[in-house]
């Protein structure tokens, strides 16, 4: 049998199906349809209700941010982030080239200009070193304020992406960022439940942004969050979100130019719904992690990527490297023509035609990764939760409830 033979029957084993593996599915085992129905029997679907409020206390008490504040996706949340930090039109925001496209998209939409800086091969993430080496040759400070020496350009933020749920160098790019008067904005958009230094990711700057796409690890159909450290601005950004109306029992007037970014309470209430068992989650997909750490051991040329150092990751999407791009194809091609689903990494930004033109610093290790990143299935491996009878429920994760229950994680009002 061949190694990528041995790779599907695994996989297939693994989540114990001989039909299609998906790479990322979300589940839904909890309160879900009793929250949505909630929603509809008192007619708050929309943007008030009782649920945008409570996930966004449960949220800023979960990860340990001042406030947290919602919004209708991952990429409202990023543009509203970088517009609160003061990013403005000719900017220039340093990020990375190897992340999605929304990452770009918020900073375009503003009329921002990216600077693309290499990543760490340990994180996969914005490289705090290339960082530094890139500001120290093409910056300086004027009056407090960092310029592009070359371009004259402003450069206002810096916007780190946890590559597949690993969290990057933080307390590295926070000192960077300080030296240099850089604003950190965290893209934390696939980075629910990862910790760094056991801080959650997302609270490391004035700002952080999250996603609820439904192929997270909890998901709220669509949707997004904002994550703040200072509360004021936590409430401008709600006030604005909000087409920044101005409170009154019945007159329509606002006070800024606002944004119609606001999540319906029927988002909100699934995403309640999947909060409470984002633990549960997490502790799926790191087990799932580790049989693939372990099976990949033996498995020559193919190398699973493990979190980082000072991390404890939410693994969204598992990550194996190839030893070139030639492996890469023929790793995908197999995978797909057998029933397990894998993807490349996205198109680097930097090879994107909207993009292509915007100043880079080599990206070495950038384009090593490109040229070998597979993405493999990473749902959540947990059919169905019965508090009290745990049937159908993985052994691991019974031991793992039973514990949280004792420690009085759950109330048995539940």
């Amino acid at each position: 049998m061949s190694d990528y033979a041995r790779v599907v029957d695994f996989i297939h084993e693994m989540y114990g199906s001989s039909e299609f593996v998906p790479l990322s599915v979300p589940k839904f085992i909890g309160n879900e349809k009793k929250y949505l129905n909630e929603c509809i029997d008192t007619t708050f679907v929309s943007s008030v209700g009782k649920f945008v409020d409570r996930f966004e206390e449960e949220m800023a008490r979960y990860t340990g941010a001042k406030k947290a504040v919602v919004c209708v996706s991952g990429t409202n949340a990023l543009h509203m982030s970088l517009l609160l930090v003061g990013v403005e039109r000719d900017d220039e925001v340093l990020t990375q080239a190897l992340t999605f496209v929304a990452t770009c998209n918020a900073l375009s939409y503003i009329g921002a200009h990216p600077v693309f800086i290499d990543v760490d091969r340990e994180t996969m993430g914005l490289s705090p070193l290339a960082l530094r080496v890139w500001l120290e040759k093409n910056a300086e400070l004027k009056n407090g304020v960092c310029h592009n020496k070359r371009t004259g350009r402003r450069v206002k933020a810096c916007v780190p992406m946890h590559t597949f749920g690993h969290p990057v160098k933080l307390d590295e790019l926070v000192d960077v960022c300080q030296e240099w008067h850089i604003e950190l904005v965290e893209d934390a958009a696939e980075s629910i439940g990862s910790l760094y230094k056991r801080r959650h990711t997302g609270i490391f700057g004035k700002v952080g942004a999250i996603s609820f796409n439904g192929n997270k690890t909890i998901t709220t159909g669509g949707g997004g969050m904002m994550l703040f450290q200072d509360e004021e601005m936590g409430k401008l950004a709600k006030h604005i979100t909000t087409q920044a109306k101005v409170p009154h029992r019945w007159e329509f007037r606002h006070d800024h130019i606002g944004y119609n970014y606001r999540m319906p309470n029927i988002n909100a209430a699934l995403g309640c719904a999947q909060l409470e068992h984002l633990d549960e989650f997490v502790a799926s997909k790191r087990k799932v992690a580790q049989e693939y750490a372990d099976f990949f051991k033996d498995i020559p040329d193919i190398d699973f990527f493990e979190e980082p150092e000072d991390s404890y990751s939410n693994y969204w999407l598992n990550v194996v490297i190839m030893k070139d791009k030639a492996a890469q194809y023929k790793f995908l091609e197999y995978t797909n023509d057998h029933g397990v689903m894998t993807r490349p990494i996205w198109e680097l930004m930097n090879r994107l035609p909207m993009f292509e033109k915007y100043e880079n610093d080599g990206l070495e290790n950038t384009i090593w990764f490109a040229d070998r990143v597979v993405n493999i299935p990473s749902s959540v491996r947990i059919t169905k939760i019965n508090y009290y009878e745990k049937k159908e429920f993985p052994v691991e994760l019974y031991k793992y409830e039973r514990k949280k229950e004792s420690a009085g994680y759950f109330s048995t009002s539940r």
